[in-house]
């Protein structure tokens, strides 16, 4: 049965999580679908790092440490967050890059398991964390290797010689979603530990890193939780993991005096002994104003709308567009997918600069992926009947076959 606007208006009406989207500044005449890679501002963020700029760095200057808590925002915001993540209290910090912390909590790990010597990861994971692996590895230099094998093949790969299995719970191409708590398990089973990536996870569906028994995972606030560019990232470490490991790479912050000024470091208790340097205070803030948006939120509500929207997208382009060689990448089963849909699509990047252009906003990825993020707080039904309206024309009338549609620049 053809889908009408009108269906999707009304289901729009229907929406409990509706409201949510007047809390977003979305430009006029945009209909976004890359929150799976940088989140929609929300609107009340701008004035609270105005006063952090003006009023706090401003006018209290370092006295703001301790006035304004810039010291504990790491803490506090980890505390928000462990909602989201289903994590224990006190087993979240915010800070840094996922890289730099994906490179603390692999070191912490290894040091646990000193006589194995494989990372085993997949061909799905995003390559940034398998560039960490492979230079710690390499550094190391003591028969350290990073095995990847292709997703499917996971659980079958996870062998008495593996130290760390190390996943992105959700492909950042594809949106394949990996089953947590199986392939804990059987980490366990095997006498590994378990690191999982949530990039694409935190904000798009449901985490429940307590219940699946996890030991380490870190994720990215700036796309699905809408913390800003660059947005400091998350740690997590299970609670009785805590106070045995320590990161290679420590500083200051995560020393247990830290103004004791010590010569030596000390590792602090719990979490906080994961931190390095000082923090970005400003990007902090506006993480933390940031979150505001998700008090509230069921997450089974987000997750139900998450997969509509999923639905109804991908039922539209397989209806419009097939005929144009668009094919779905990864699987149909809602419950196995994260909050993104894609396409592989013959002339794919030139396609979705046409879209880009008529203000439909994804992105492409290597080598013919058409990508589009489905957001559920701010994202609407007739956003995505619209969207697929105007791919379907672009299609229709190759609008995409311009030279500068064709053209290639350097963010895809």
């Amino acid at each position: 049965m053809t889908i009408t606007r009108a269906d999707c208006v009304a289901k729009d009406a229907r929406d409990v999580l509706a409201s949510r989207r007047a809390l977003f500044s979305l430009p006029k005449g945009v209909i976004y679908l890359d929150g799976n890679s940088l989140g929609v501002l929300p609107r009340h963020v701008a004035a609270r790092v105005k006063a952090a700029v003006e009023l706090e760095w401003g006018e209290t200057l370092i006295k703001s440490w301790n006035k304004h808590g810039w010291f504990h925002l790491p803490q506090k915001i980890g505390a928000r967050l462990e909602r989201l993540v289903g994590a224990e209290p006190g087993s979240v910090i915010v800070g840094d890059t996922i890289s730099v912390n994906l490179f603390k909590i692999l070191t912490s790990a290894l040091g646990q398991r000193r006589k194995r010597k494989v990372i085993l990861s997949d061909s799905g994971n995003f390559p940034s964390d398998l560039y960490v692996a492979q230079g710690l590895t390499q550094f190391m230099a003591d028969g350290h290797e990073v095995r990847v094998v292709a997703p499917e093949d996971v659980a079958a790969s996870i062998t008495a010689d593996v130290a760390v299995v190390m996943i992105t719970e959700v492909d950042y191409r594809t949106a394949r979603r990996h089953e947590m708590k199986e392939i804990t398990r059987l980490a366990h089973s095997a006498g590994a530990l378990m690191i999982w990536d949530l990039a694409h996870s935190a904000g798009a569906v449901p985490v429940d890193l307590k219940g699946c028994g996890a030991d380490f995972a870190v994720g990215c606030t700036y796309k699905y939780l809408n913390g800003g560019p660059g947005a400091p990232a998350f740690l997590y470490v299970r609670p009785e993991l805590q106070n045995m490991v320590q990161p290679a790479l420590v500083g200051w912050w995560g020393h247990a005096r830290p103004f004791a000024f010590d010569l030596d470091f000390v590792p602090a208790p719990g979490i906080i002994r994961q931190q390095c340097g000082t923090q970005p205070i400003l990007s902090m803030t506006a993480l933390d104003a940031a979150l505001d948006v998700w008090d509230g939120v069921d997450l089974r509500d987000l997750h139900r709308k998450s997969k509509a929207l999923c639905q109804l997208f991908i039922d539209l382009i397989e209806e419009n567009c097939a005929r144009h060689g668009l094919k779905l990448s990864g699987s149909r089963a809602m419950d196995r997918r994260g909050s993104h849909v894609s396409f592989h699509c013959p002339e794919g990047y030139a396609v979705m600069q046409a879209l880009i252009a008529q203000g439909i906003i994804g992105d492409f990825r290597m080598p013919d992926v058409i990508r589009f993020g489905i957001t559920p707080l701010y994202t609407s039904f007739a956003d995505i009947w619209d969207a697929a309206a105007v791919l379907t024309r672009i299609l229709g009338e190759k609008l995409w076959n311009r030279p500068k549609f064709l053209a290639r620049k350097a963010v895809t």
